[in-house]
């Protein structure tokens, strides 16, 4: 039998369905999880792989943390673009509540974080962690949208990176069988099921988005 690995899509302020797809995870497919090889995303998809795979009883308060950093979001005069405002900062400071002290080792080579690099603009994918901060470094890099969320991009490994879900942004490892997960309705294994579509596709970064009609 083909190894399981779940990948979890970029999808922004969305990711809140990936954490409500996390936690029926948890509830009902206890045995997925326990048997899951590796774990796998894209910006906010890496941040809601890293919560399950190494806090998933911190699935409810990562939920709590999305919403209220959404409502502040977007009670800023011009969002995350705010002069004044840290939206990275915050971010962060949701990574230093939920994360464990040992994330990095839980995480290492089974945590496949997709991070964009600024000077090549090619993909890679991130799985070894030699600390916690190095762990949150990257998920930092893999959530950074160029002027969303700042105009310096996450510096890692003395190079510049940015939002993976501009290079790939659903991850597919390269062994065994891998569970994708996107809010955005179309070829993957769970997503909504919108009505209206037009059984046409859009390719964006490695995941196939369903056109809608209005």
């Amino acid at each position: 039998m083909k190894p399981i690995n779940l990948s979890f899509a970029a999808c922004g302020f969305l990711g809140i369905y990936q954490l409500g797809a996390a936690a029926a995870f948890r509830k009902h497919s206890e045995t997925l999880l326990k048997d899951a090889k590796a774990f796998a995303g894209a910006s906010a998809g890496s941040l809601v792989a890293s919560v399950l795979l190494t806090a998933p009883e911190k699935i409810e308060e990562s939920s709590q943390f999305i919403y209220k950093l959404a409502e502040e979001t977007r009670r800023q005069f011009l969002g995350a673009m705010t002069p004044g405002y840290d939206f990275m900062a915050r971010l962060r400071s949701g990574m230093e509540l939920i994360l464990p002290s040992n994330a990095h080792e839980l995480a290492r080579n089974r945590l496949h974080v997709s991070i964009t690099n600024t000077k090549t603009r090619e993909n890679y994918l991130v799985s070894n962690f030699s600390s916690r901060e190095d762990l949150i470094k990257v998920l930092l890099a893999s959530s950074f949208i160029p002027i969303y969320a700042g105009l310096r991009p996450v510096e890692y490994q003395g190079q510049k990176w940015v939002d993976g879900g501009l290079s790939n942004s659903l991850p597919i490892l390269p062994t065994g069988r891998t569970v994708t997960i996107s809010p955005f309705c179309g070829r993957v294994d769970i997503s909504p099921k919108d009505k209206g579509h037009l059984d046409l596709y859009i390719n964006i970064t490695n995941q196939d988005v369903m056109l809608q009609a209005s």
